[in-house]
């Protein structure tokens, strides 16, 4: 768990300029940089990389650095330098066929409602995808090779991706295709 200051407290949500799907400009060009940087190295390595969203002592958006993670897994340093955090960001590496890795998986969903933030998500086809938590809704923000994107990547291995999954309906979908 993370210390307090770090959680969004409901006045700072009620206030800030972002609309329920974080769709706000300034945002979604950051995450959109951070993935255009991070993507190449996540799939060359087939390895996550993490960190967190949020706004500094100055009220400037702005990001933790890139944590390295393993094969499916990343968790996020500290996001010490950061005031207050709006959402997390993570890679899933690079494609294979061994994993549902063009969606966000349960445990993605789950931290993040855990942690209180709401969170961003890069595929290896390049899908970009945000988790709001308060409505657990996952939304694909915009598709196949959005991102930078793994060459190695089979577009339809995991069967027809929707536009968007509510959490239960996400649920669903990965039993779907891992069972």
């Amino acid at each position: 768990m993370y210390p307090m200051r770090v959680m969004i407290p409901a006045l700072v949500l009620a206030l800030m300029p972002f609309s329920s799907h974080a769709q706000e400009a300034s945002e979604l060009t950051l995450v959109k940089r951070i993935f255009a940087e991070l993507q190449p190295l996540s799939i060359k390595k087939n390895r996550e990389y993490c960190g967190y969203i949020g706004l500094n002592a100055d009220g400037k958006l702005t990001m933790s650095p890139a944590k390295r993670g393993r094969k499916g897994t990343c968790e996020p340093s500290d996001p010490d330098m950061l005031e207050v955090v709006i959402a997390s960001y993570h890679t899933h590496g690079a494609y294979s066929s061994n994993y549902v890795n063009e969606l966000p998986s349960t445990e993605d969903v789950e931290g993040d409602e855990a942690e209180g933030i709401d969170g961003w998500v890069a595929t290896p086809g390049g899908r970009l995808w945000y988790i709001d938590t308060g409505d657990m809704v996952i939304s694909q923000v915009c598709g196949l090779g959005c991102l930078p994107s793994d060459p190695d990547f089979i577009e339809g291995d995991t069967g027809a991706v929707e536009k968007s999954y509510h959490y239960k309906e996400l649920v669903q979908k990965l039993e779907e295709v891992s069972g």
